[in-house]
């Protein structure tokens, strides 16, 4: 039956989110959108920052008024005013950044992707249940209202028999951008298209077969990839992701009963309408669309889950993070794309 209101986005109680310290590594520019979010919108506290640049760390320290800047992640995890640390360093850096940052007893929040490869990830897990610490992917848009309304309404079956997905990432970039470096883990998969294997994950769970086809571009990294989904409830996803060119981003959940479409772009805020197969009822989701301000909800919920005791997180467990690392696997596996870290192993 179609319902008649959408789900109200839950948030979890404040007085059960403790203002921890953190601290970041990797002053980038997704590290500034973080600390912007932290420091106005939560009640957590920036304790310290490192970067391989003193200088760099001193800047953004600075900034976002962080008491403590050092050289080097060591220099970070061997403060014992540090509660949790947000991982903000280039890919290939993800794993062993993390790897020593829980190695060290601190929790951790992992910049997307969680790892380059599952095999890395599972690294990360199992270190994780060993030091019982928590480990979590910064995949933000699983955390953020709109996602918890659509995980609401996939819940309670408005849709019906879920049939097909169509998702598109494609984005314009430069030929200095980090995208075309090889070493650097380069290509449209880990920035752009780990968003649409992850959201074919969080509505049908880990997929059964995968065909993929690629495209180069110069520098030797893959430039575009197009992928069909098969999953266990019969649901097809049809997937591409690009760096040669601006898409809409665009989503669509199609179902049974009813059709849910995701403006673009599908993961950031914005809005959705879902509506019945009869054309006869229409419901819509509309937010503003101030964008990174909304990892602050990462941000809570890792203080919560941490406050809880939890050593993974229910929004976003491990599992959905190796899942959709498995399945970027199996694609990189078809189009011939294998990671500088990788033939060196």
């Amino acid at each position: 039956m179609f319902p008649a209101t959408l789900p109200v986005p839950r948030r979890h109680p404040e007085n059960q989110i403790p203002s921890l310290r953190w601290g970041i590594v990797g002053p980038g520019w997704i590290a500034d959108h973080f600390a912007n979010a932290l420091r106005h919108h939560t009640q957590q506290q920036l304790v310290a920052v490192s970067s391989r640049s003193l200088e760099k760390a001193q800047t953004f320290a600075s900034k976002w008024d962080i008491p403590h800047a050092v050289e080097g992640i060591d220099a970070l995890l061997s403060r014992n005013d540090i509660d949790v640390v947000y991982i903000a360093t280039p890919h290939n850096h993800h794993f062993p950044d993390g790897l020593r940052t829980l190695q060290a007893g601190k929790h951790v929040l992992i910049e997307k992707p969680l790892a380059l490869n599952a095999q890395q990830a599972l690294q990360l897990q199992q270190e994780a249940r060993q030091q019982q610490r928590l480990c979590v992917e910064a995949m933000w848009c699983d955390f953020a209202p709109k996602y918890d309304v659509i995980r609401q309404l996939l819940a309670d079956g408005a849709l019906g028999e879920i049939h097909t997905l169509i998702a598109d990432h494609g984005e314009h970039f430069t030929q200095d951008h980090r995208i075309f470096n090889l070493d650097l883990a380069g290509g449209p998969m880990l920035d752009l298209g780990s968003y649409l294997i992850g959201l074919s994950v969080f509505v049908a769970g880990a997929p059964e077969s995968i065909v993929a086809k690629g495209q180069p571009a110069s520098g030797g990294v893959n430039g575009q990839t197009s992928m069909l989904l098969t999953h266990s409830n019969g649901m097809h996803a049809v997937l591409n992701t690009t760096l040669f060119s601006n898409t809409p981003g665009t989503a669509v959940i199609a179902g049974r009963d009813a059709t849910l479409y995701l403006d673009g772009q599908f993961y950031a805020p914005g809005n959705f309408r879902l509506t019945s197969s009869d054309g006869l009822n229409t419901l819509r989701w509309e937010e503003p669309t101030n964008r990174y301000i909304q990892l602050s909800h990462e941000i809570e919920h890792t203080a919560w889950c941490i406050h809880q005791g939890l050593l993974d997180s229910p929004v976003r467990p491990l599992a959905a993070s190796l899942a959709t690392l498995h399945a970027m696997d199996d694609v990189r596996k078809q189009i011939g794309v294998v990671f500088n870290e990788e033939r060196t192993a």
